[in-house]
């Protein structure tokens, strides 16, 4: 599909993350309950997809429920859970016919266990798709992802698979949650609702990706928010480091 007016095909990210943020604030502006609002940042992000794979993307993480979110009222959680497992339910025909790997990061084992088991299914019957890979981060923050690499790493010196001095950057993000070798790297964090902040979101992950913050509520943010997002982003010169040339 074409691409939008002012936007280069060669210059597009391989790989957006975003931080979709503003469902409830959504929901209490229109004097409705806050489910109303997430099941409207569920639409939000099932076209925001659909942009990503006319436009060539071919990897997009969302941050869908993150690890702080478990202190929320339990009627709250409880229904972004089950949102989140109708999603990958209803969705599965899709992923498998348009080529989708569906992968979840963050720490599921507290979440709901026929959600585990979805997880599980979701993620087998889509493992050898290389279309597009659709990563959902569900009880996931940074923090907890570089504490859980290090234990690994340090379980691997104990063991006597590796020896201290061969840890190295490569050696730790093998154990990320996102195992940088396999999930490439963020080109553009998006983050929706006007708050200037990252939120503990692929902290590592994340180190050289270009930010952009918009003020629309996760909801709101549609296709002009979108375009916008990405010809910040193509005007800048990525240097990872070093100068400008």
């Amino acid at each position: 599909m074409q691409l939008p007016e002012g936007l280069r095909r060669e210059s597009m990210p391989r790989h957006v993350a975003v931080i979709m943020d503003g469902n409830s604030r959504w929901a209490r502006q229109r004097g409705l309950l806050t489910p109303s609002g997430h099941e409207a940042g569920l639409r939000s992000m099932k076209e925001f997809i659909k942009l990503c794979l006319q436009w060539g993307i071919k990897v997009v993480t969302v941050f869908a429920f993150s690890i702080d979110n478990w202190t929320r009222p339990k009627e709250e959680v409880d229904i972004v859970m089950t949102l989140i497992e109708n999603l990958l339910k209803s969705g599965l025909d899709d992923f498998i016919r348009e080529g989708t790997r569906v992968s979840i990061i963050g720490d599921t084992s507290r979440v709901p266990e026929s959600l585990q088991r979805t997880i599980c299914e979701i993620q087998e019957m889509t493992r050898e798709n290389s279309k597009f890979h659709f990563i959902m981060a569900i009880s996931y923050s940074g923090t907890y992802d570089l504490v859980e690499a290090c234990k690994s790493v340090a379980q691997k010196v104990r063991d006597g698979v590796i020896q201290v001095e061969e840890i190295n950057e490569s050696v730790v993000q093998h154990e990320l949650e996102t195992k940088c070798s396999e999930f490439p790297c963020p080109d553009l964090l998006i983050r929706t609702s006007g708050e200037v902040r990252i939120s503990n979101f692929l902290l590592w992950q994340s180190a050289y990706s270009e930010l952009f913050f918009a003020k629309a509520l996760w909801p709101d943010f549609g296709k002009n928010d979108f375009v916008e997002a990405l010809a910040s982003y193509q005007q800048r010169q990525r240097r990872y480091g070093s100068r400008y040339a």
